[in-house]
């Protein structure tokens, strides 16, 4: 009965009228708890008065029944109650509805999870027939997805490279593509498009008022940056009179609007107003935080301010708890970032060779600190010691390639950590480690489905300069599966065939028609150029150079201050000395061996006289002898015992 009177008001009321329909909805429910019907009902108009935690609780009463019957709603309140994982889990399931898709690709897009999201609206825009009302929004969602892969760090994976005329005509995508510019570091580029964001914004006809001030501030936002970043601080300060902080509504949008606003003004001067004003920022949260690359510049300039007002005993408190509650070891940027700041704490704000004995120790209680080990490297590059840079590095990747975990393992081979040594290994020509690192990096990828390949090309073209017939088959298969990925991937192609040349040269004779011909390759060199520029010293020298000059380990103009002046010796030429005689050519010799030595004492008749037996004897002196004093030299205090001391007469 009570299901009969739900349906019965659910057709006379109006679909804006989500109160009576949650009225209704409870009254059933106060008659049956069990009304599957009224309990779907109850969570849609709580979802349509935006009571996302209230939806979630009817969810969790009704069980999986009312999941289960509802799903596609059960994921959209996960969605909006920022529990993104079960959401994804939840709305994939949901098969043959392209809503279902839709939530998908926005909850992996918020998830941060930008492959897929791409993937996702790539497919949703295969489907020509239920395009024509989507389209528009489709082609928005996917400029934004390809900034996001932009600045996430997936260049390979991002689908448009310039706007079309028709991406031109919305604001919308392009203040999408003028993001995707400011992600490319194209800043010129980006600041064009944002004028013509806000251009369009200003005169779109299907925006009210309130909405275009709505979307302007934004916009606005990102110009302020784009304006920071090419150091226009005139247009940046004209800009700023635009931005209203009080009338932004999102927490993200706010915390970068002030960040930003904090950075053009002059409180960068004064350590302490700027920390006063980058802890004012709020925090956002739930589905309205920042992404993790906008977190990491905020939260850092929080932290370097907090440096520069010298509270180091409150960073490296809240660095090492937050590192705490973080995975061990690490390649994530936020949790890495906040092992930097935790050292450059214990450093209090020292530089060089002190900074070093301060980190130092740290990195002997976390040596799989990504972070400390990384800053411990830098340090040691400024100074110029390459060698202990890398021995540094080296010991933290050890004791990953020896773990058992395999978290350790990833972190181990992570490109970028691995690009790192690479370049260290470059500056003091170690080709041969360079090589056998690539090697066992493309070893280890090679049976994981999304292996990088940067750095299987970068491995297969070092291992193509070994000798080893071994090494020249791994470069050969590592080129062949990039081409089986790219067949067009002509750099893949002429690895290939470089590597299976001296091997079997019947597997690429096919292939080798394909590569561009000679004359075509050196079309461009100028000989004449070439022959009079001379020949330049190998690589591998100047790097030996350079090692050899890194080991020396000179002390800087810094150390010179610590270090004992060095005593000037007296001259020890002779009161007498005159440089016009000639000096005795005896006088090398011991005094006893010159020929100028006489002995002290008595003459020499007496001593013969003495030695003689039966000689004079002076019976005076025997019977009377005089006895010699010997006069005392003063100790101490020199004339102190002349004067007479108090309490003697």
């Amino acid at each position: 009965m009570a299901t009969q009177s739900l349906s019965s008001l659910l057709q006379r009321t109006s679909i804006d009228d989500h109160e009576e329909v949650l009225r209704s909805s409870n009254a059933a429910l106060a008659k049956s708890k069990s009304d599957i019907q009224a309990q779907h009902v109850k969570v849609v108009a709580l979802l349509k008065l935006d009571r996302y935690e209230d939806a979630l609780r009817v969810f969790e009463e009704g069980g999986d029944a009312l999941k289960k019957r509802a799903a596609l709603e059960y994921a959209y309140t996960l969605y909006k109650t920022a529990n993104l994982d079960e959401a994804i889990e939840v709305v994939s399931q949901v098969a043959n509805n392209r809503g279902a898709r839709h939530l998908e690709a926005q909850t992996t897009y918020r998830a941060e999870k930008f492959r897929r999201a791409a993937d996702l609206y790539e497919e949703l825009t295969k489907d020509e027939a239920a395009l024509a009302n989507e389209a528009n929004d489709l082609r928005i969602n996917a400029w934004a997805v390809d900034a996001q892969l932009q600045w996430k760090g997936y260049p390979d994976y991002v689908r448009h490279n310039r706007p079309t005329r028709d991406d031109l005509e919305a604001f919308e995508t392009v203040y999408n593509a003028a993001c995707l510019s400011i992600a490319k570091g194209e800043f010129g580029q980006g600041e064009m498009l944002l004028k013509r964001a806000k251009e369009l914004c200003r005169t779109s006809e299907d925006l009210t008022p309130e909405d275009k001030a709505a979307e302007l501030l934004p916009i606005a936002v990102q110009q302020l940056y784009v304006l920071i970043r090419q150091g226009k601080s005139e247009e940046a300060e004209s800009v700023l009179e635009e931005i209203s902080v009080n009338d932004i509504s999102e927490l993200s949008t706010k915390r970068v609007a002030l960040n930003n606003i904090t950075l053009v003004r002059d409180t960068t001067t004064n350590p302490y107003a700027l920390y006063k004003s980058l802890h004012a920022t709020p925090v956002s949260i739930d589905n309205d935080k920042l992404f993790d690359y906008q977190d990491n510049i905020v939260t850092g300039n929080v932290h370097a301010a907090d440096l520069l007002v010298q509270k180091y005993d409150g960073i490296i408190r809240s660095t090492s708890k937050a590192l705490s509650q973080a995975p061990y070891p690490s390649a994530k940027p936020n949790v890495n970032l906040l092992s930097v700041y935790n050292a450059a704490a214990h450093a209090r704000g020292q530089a060089g060779t002190p900074a070093l004995k301060a980190i130092l120790p740290a990195l002997e209680r976390r040596p799989k600190d990504i972070g400390l080990a990384l800053t411990a490297v830098q340090l040691y590059v400024t100074e110029g010691n390459t060698t202990s840079a890398i021995t540094t590095l080296e010991k933290s990747l050890q004791l990953l390639e020896d773990s058992i975990s395999e978290q350790d393992k990833e972190v181990r081979f992570n490109p970028g950590l691995l690009g790192i040594l690479v370049s260290l290994y470059k500056l003091e020509g170690r080709r041969v480690q360079i090589r056998s690192e690539l090697a066992k990096a493309a070893a280890y990828w090679q049976e994981h489905v999304e292996a990088p390949s940067s750095l299987l090309r970068a491995a297969a073209q070092s291992l193509l300069h070994s000798s080893d017939r071994s090494d020249l088959t791994t470069a050969g298969d590592l080129f062949k599966s990039l081409y089986q990925k790219d067949r067009n991937d002509s750099f893949a192609i002429a690895g290939y065939v470089a590597s299976q040349a001296t091997l079997d040269y019947a597997k690429i004779e096919s292939q080798v028609d394909t590569l561009p011909p000679i004359d075509d390759l050196i079309s461009g060199v100028d000989v004449n150029a070439l022959e009079s520029a001379g020949i330049s010293p190998p690589s591998s020298a100047a790097a030996a150079v350079a090692a050899a000059i890194a080991s020396a380990r000179k002390r800087t103009s810094g150390d010179k201050q610590g270090r004992a002046t060095k005593r000037v010796r007296k001259s020890r030429l002779p009161k007498d000395y005159d440089a016009s005689k000639t000096p005795d050519p005896e006088r090398w010799l011991p005094l006893r061996d010159r020929s100028s030595y006489r002995p002290k004492g008595r003459k020499g008749k007496q001593r013969a006289a003495e030695r003689t037996q039966g000689g004079i004897v002076n019976e005076k002196a025997e019977e009377s002898p005089t006895p010699v004093t010997q006069q005392q030299k003063p100790q101490g205090g020199g004339g102190a015992n002349k004067k007479k001391k108090k309490g003697k007469r």
